[in-house]
């Protein structure tokens, strides 16, 4: 097995990934929000617009189907897992039958056996799912993990109101998350978080406010009880003319009652001691989580991937199961929250994907937020070499098609995986030309022969589009046919930035490796931008390289 990498993006399955890099109990926290299809059927799964991303439900339309793959994560669990596992798993798909749901679980089942191997002994996994697919999970990760070592199960409440419910619905509106918590033992890593006091509570218990100062308090008791043995008996003594027993020595009261912190209400009632509201910690986290909203639409950190999760989400998760140093994983970690969470709050973090779009986007936001890392992530399994992105383009065309598209800094066109049916468009490149006026740049991607009919092709579909520009991507060089005919196309000049550029342009896979990039006006990125990211010292936050 390879050295461990972390502060690394792996591109590809996560399943040998985890088998071919990920050291045995390596890992302190894991976080996990696997594709699943909140408020829908799992009879559709992935299969609905609105639903899992689009990124996800390309890369796993074949996966979640009962078929070749699901069939064989379900053997090797019933040939090579744990008794328990494997007797849970064959009771599901005997009781279930072969559907999306089983596929789901069997695929579900060889991950976190993989997962629950590479997590400490100290470690805790936090899988997110939702209600459709949570009790099903639960009671796999009981036959992983061992019942024993179920921490908790927390609801995250990610909206108000939801329009799946309401007149003509039969059901009430779906409007949480599940994230199990389990660990590998009883000995894990805990940081307990408080939230603060509600409004009621504080007006009920702080109600008195110092006049010198605003703040607010409340006083307590400071009698103890007495006692049979006198080696536990708690001091007994005369103080402000009251004798009682008392949780302080005198010495210590006497200090107190100097700092004002003892005080009397009236000559001869026992003496109370001041608690001030902003000394107290607040309310110990509980298993409902309704303070941190989704992410809305005019949320800075949105960057426009459908699933993106809420930071504050992230950062808590991770503030509760690790301390800063450990290493955070996210196996399936689409737009990168838990691993730009990781960085924030000092930790060392390994992210999985199976899309190019996800780990485009990922560097992209990390760049964004902390300014020191833009360049020097590492990405392991990506094309370096063409002949790495030959075999890219012979294995899989569409994972070719999308690595170009993210290379060139293009999102996939209409935002979807789709295959077929594109009308000549693989990707989009929108441009600002002018104080308001969006253009695009269209992207056309060939992973096999070419010849000068792509760049006809292209060139009718500029026009069509009324688009100013248009580029193919080639893995092969073009002909002298096809330049000729590119250069045919002649160029489009942006009066406002006053220059010209061709109108059809061709980029071959080697070029995208050198790092060429298209001959067009300043580009507008298909997501937002990270807002950026400072440490306490108010430096950018690094990486170890």
């Amino acid at each position: 097995m390879p050295r461990l990498q972390t502060n690394t993006l792996y591109y590809g399955d996560n399943l040998p990934i985890l088998r071919d890099y990920i050291p045995d109990e390596s890992i302190d926290l894991i976080y996990l929000d696997p594709p699943f299809n909140s408020n829908r059927s799992y009879n559709v799964l992935f299969k609905e617009t609105g639903g899992a991303s689009p990124a996800q439900t390309g890369a796993f339309e074949d996966t979640w189907e009962w078929g070749p793959a699901s069939i064989s994560a379900y053997e090797e669990i019933a040939i090579h897992g744990t008794d328990d596992t494997a007797k849970l798993l064959m009771a599901m798909v005997d009781a279930l039958g072969h559907n999306p749901v089983t596929a789901y679980l069997s695929m579900m089942a060889v991950r976190l056996i993989q997962l629950r191997r590479v997590l400490k002994p100290t470690g805790t996994i936090w899988l997110h799912c939702d209600a459709t697919a949570g009790h099903y999970l639960k009671v796999l990760m009981d036959s992983i993990f061992g019942p024993k070592n179920f921490i908790n199960e927390v609801i995250w409440k990610r909206q108000t109101a939801h329009s799946d419910s309401g007149q003509g619905a039969k059901h009430m509106g779906r409007l949480h998350d599940l994230i199990l918590v389990f660990s590998r033992s009883g000995d894990y890593t805990w940081n307990e978080v408080y939230q603060p006091y509600d409004e009621s509570y504080v007006d009920s218990f702080y109600a008195a406010v110092e006049p010198e100062t605003g703040r607010r308090y409340q006083l307590g008791d400071i009698t103890a009880p007495g006692g049979a043995d006198p080696a536990k008996r708690n001091p007994h003594y005369e103080f402000l003319g009251v004798t009682r027993y008392w949780r302080f020595n005198k010495k210590r009261m006497e200090e107190l009652h100097k700092q004002g912190r003892i005080i009397q209400t009236k000559p001869g009632t026992v003496p109370r001691q001041k608690r001030y509201l902003d000394e107290m910690p607040g309310v110990p986290l509980q298993t409902v989580w309704n303070d941190i909203l989704p992410i809305q639409a005019q949320a800075k950190e949105r960057l426009g991937y459908p699933t993106q999760k809420p930071l504050a989400l992230l950062e808590r998760i991770i503030q509760v199961g690790s301390n800063p140093g450990d290493l955070v994983m996210d196996p399936f970690c689409g737009c990168g929250t838990a691993i730009h969470a990781a960085q924030k709050l000092e930790r060392n973090w390994i992210g999985i994907d199976v899309t190019h779009l996800a780990i485009g986007l990922i560097r992209q936001r990390l760049g964004d937020a902390f300014p020191a890392l833009k360049g020097k992530i590492r990405v392991v399994g990506e094309p370096e070499d063409l002949p790495g992105a030959t075999l890219l383009a012979k294995e899989n065309p569409h994972e070719f098609q999308w690595w170009a598209i993210n290379r060139l800094g293009a999102s996939p066109a209409g935002g979807e995986r789709k295959k077929g049916m594109d009308r000549g468009i693989d990707g989009i490149i929108p441009f600002v030309d002018g104080s308001t006026e969006r253009r695009r740049v269209i992207i056309s991607v060939k992973s096999g022969k070419v010849s000068p009919a792509f760049v006809r092709e292209l060139k009718g579909t500029v026009e069509r589009e009324k688009e100013p520009i248009g580029v193919l991507v080639t893995l092969t060089p073009p002909t002298r046919e096809m330049k000729t005919e590119a250069v045919s196309a002649g160029t489009w000049r942006s009066e406002f930035w006053k220059k010209s550029y061709p109108r059809i342009q061709i980029v071959t896979a080697a070029d995208l490796l050198n790092g060429k990039q298209v001959e067009m006006p300043p580009q507008v990125s298909p997501f937002a931008r990270a807002p950026k990211e400072r440490d306490r010292e108010g430096e950018q936050g690094g990486l170890a390289l």
